[in-house]
């Protein structure tokens, strides 16, 4: 925890451990939340603008999830919020890197910047994008008392150290200077650029749903602090006053207690939150999560990013999806194209997987191509692997719009991102009035959650106290 972590005044003083004394008192202040607890984006607007909205109302932090969106919706789901929250209530959106269409995470941050939206969570990077950088440092300027404002804030999502570091150094001086060279920003923003980490927040993401490199939280978080120490000592002291979190597994109040035992400026959730009111997904899809226990995920080759072998974790219990989702990632590494399966398995995926031709999938996906990433859809006409790796990454979009749809059709295909925490949290809620997920509400599961964890804090506090006295 930074050096304003609030936990010091209770056990100093006597008073009772709460839930807002958890965690970093500058993410309480910088964000103008009242605990240091982060409801994740999900793919596709799971993370919807009602759960934004309800987590805004009761003073915390949530980011929409723009994965998947067109901007036009994003624009929509801005403008919304803007106009029922008012500027000072806190909310972000997702930034997902997009390494094969760099035009997306472009014109997204284009929209972001046009409604001057002031949070994003930068989820999947493993380098620092112009586009990325271009949002960090857009704004930057001296205040009358010589400190450089940063007026859009970034929370990082990283599960390897090179990626950490990169976040909080200043952004990579080259990017920056090709951003100055096109006009992107300005002379004033560039020379600043080098007073400013990439990052305000660096969440270190262990073993979660959605994209995860299955890392134990206990070993990555105490990993990531140790890099911010590294660098701050080494090169960049700005990198201190960088909070670091932990996201991967926290569904109950053990966890969350775990997570700010070791240190943790504040703590993000997300599978938990999909099997709420306000998920934007399907009734089908949260009546299948709300069965899933510690035991029934699954890991896949995430879709967005299939041609370089990315993971992304699933629910797995009654569904086919990860089985087939798996099998198509190991055709791309097996062949060229499509003409190189062999008959009984070109037709296994059109009958079993798509319900559909190989050439119906293509002019659906072309068209959308046509649109959204020209050059990319060039490159495929002249590239059969690519073509083929197009294709079967029309599958994943496929399913996941299934389950966000609920389509009675397919229910074995739906993608459904999930990691154990939320089998953690069904079985806490077992036999309780929130069995069921009609019944959850997003914000109370951060209630439930942050005071279970104070609770625990305390209890250990007491019964600590109580030997020392005997």
């Amino acid at each position: 925890m930074d050096q304003e972590s609030a936990t010091a005044g209770p056990l100093t003083t006597g008073r009772r451990l709460l839930p807002e004394h958890l965690g970093s008192a500058a993410f309480l202040r910088d964000h103008r939340v009242r605990y240091a607890y982060v409801a994740g984006s999900m793919f596709k607007g799971t993370a919807s603008q009602d759960m934004v909205g309800r987590m805004a109302r009761a003073g915390l932090l949530a980011y929409f999830g723009t994965g998947g969106l067109r901007v036009e919706r994003v624009e929509e789901v801005i403008r919304a919020l803007d106009a029922t929250l008012g500027a000072e209530r806190a909310y972000g959106m997702n930034l997902l890197c997009s390494p094969g269409s760099p035009r997306k995470e472009e014109r997204l941050v284009d929209l972001l910047l046009a409604h001057r939206v002031r949070r994003v969570e930068a989820a999947a990077f493993i380098r620092m994008t112009p586009a990325l950088v271009r949002y960090r440092i857009t704004g930057l300027h001296r205040t009358p008392r010589g400190a450089v404002d940063v007026p859009h804030k970034v929370l990082g999502k990283v599960s390897r150290p090179e990626t950490a570091e990169a976040f909080l150094s200043p952004p990579p001086p080259a990017v920056v200077r090709d951003l100055l060279r096109a006009g992107s920003i300005s002379a004033e923003e560039a020379e600043l650029a080098a007073h400013v980490p990439m990052a305000d927040d660096l969440c270190a993401e262990a073993d979660s749903g959605g994209h995860t490199d299955q890392r134990p939280l206990v070993t990555l978080l105490p990993a990531m602090l140790r890099v911010r120490e590294r660098v701050a000592a080494e090169y960049f002291p700005g990198a201190g006053d960088v909070r670091v979190g932990g996201a991967g597994g926290i569904g109950t109040p053990e966890a969350v207690a775990a997570a700010f035992m070791m240190n943790a400026d504040f703590v993000l959730t997300g599978s938990i939150n999909q099997c709420t009111v306000e998920a934007g997904t399907s009734d089908a899809a949260k009546d299948m999560l709300q069965q899933a226990d510690v035991q029934d995920t699954a890991i896949v080759p995430a879709g967005d990013m299939l041609e370089i072998g990315a993971k992304a974790q699933v629910l797995r219990k009654g569904l086919l999806f990860p089985t087939r989702a798996n099998k198509l990632y190991e055709l791309t590494l097996r062949h060229d194209s499509l003409d190189d399966l062999d008959g009984r398995t070109a037709r296994q995926i059109q009958d079993k997987y798509f319900h559909r031709t190989f050439d119906d999938v293509w002019q659906e996906t072309a068209a959308h191509l046509r649109t959204t990433d020209p050059d990319q859809l060039a490159a495929a006409e002249q590239d059969p692997k690519l073509r083929m790796i197009l294709i079967f990454k029309w599958y994943f979009v496929h399913s996941a719009r299934l389950a966000m749809n609920g389509a009675p059709e397919q229910r074995v295909d739906y993608q459904i991102p999930c990691g154990p925490a939320l089998g953690a949290l069904n079985g806490l809620l077992r036999g309780t009035a929130r069995e069921q997920w009609r019944a959850r509400h997003v914000d109370e599961l951060a209630e439930l959650l942050m005071a279970g964890a104070a609770r625990l804090w305390q209890q250990r506090l007491d019964e600590t106290a109580a030997r020392q006295k005997a």
